[in-house]
């Protein structure tokens, strides 16, 4: 087989490619960004593009998974803390920060990125993320009641679910606008229903 059957090497780098393709669907969303879109972004044209990552839909996934990477990490940092209390109180406080950091899109990319879509695989996609992040929530408060820092009938499948509904908001308010100092009164707010601990001193 000749080089040129082998085919050419990338001229790109397809890390920084697919960074950019994270950010421009981060701001946009999988409906509003169109392949022109994206290959200006990544600074490839749409061939190259196809043969580095796929049609649309499969960079899109690759995008929000890199994106989880870089910058979800934070969630599972928070849910190490000792006590569920500190873990979910931790959790909202740095989804304030990182919801709102200058220089990049506001708001989540997996909370918003399927805004608008008509795919539903892709909504599909999201969801199932978006479930996986409350499961870990829940797996963190349970651990709190089995434990006994949380009274023994404490719902930790409503409570995350609660927690979950409060950080996806807290991303849409970002996205509309809301200061990082606003959401960490939000985040506040939302801890002030937090069960009553049971006097375990780790709580």
């Amino acid at each position: 087989m000749t080089t040129r059957q082998r085919g050419r090497p990338r001229s790109f780098d397809r890390d920084q490619a697919l960074r950019q393709a994270v950010f421009t669907f981060w701001e946009h969303g999988y409906e509003a960004t169109s392949v022109a879109d994206l290959t200006h972004a990544m600074g490839i044209a749409a061939p190259s593009m196809y043969a580095a990552f796929g049609d649309k839909r499969s960079l899109f996934e690759e995008a929000v998974r890199a994106y989880a990477e870089a910058y979800g990490r934070f969630s599972a940092r928070a849910l190490g803390e000792p006590t569920a209390r500190g873990a979910v109180a931790r959790l909202l406080r740095e989804a304030a920060a990182e919801h709102t950091t200058p220089g990049r899109p506001r708001g989540c990319l997996v909370v918003s990125g399927a805004t608008n879509t008509t795919s539903p695989e892709v909504r599909e996609f999201l969801r199932g993320m978006r479930q996986a992040n409350v499961r870990s929530i829940e797996e963190r408060v349970q651990r709190g009641v089995d434990e006994g820092e949380l009274p023994p009938g404490t719902d930790a499948g409503v409570l995350a679910r609660y927690v979950g509904t409060v950080f996806q908001g807290m991303a849409q308010q970002a996205r509309d606008g809301a200061t990082r100092e606003q959401l960490e009164a939000v985040a506040e707010q939302a801890m002030k229903a937090w069960p009553r601990d049971t006097g375990d001193p780790r709580a």
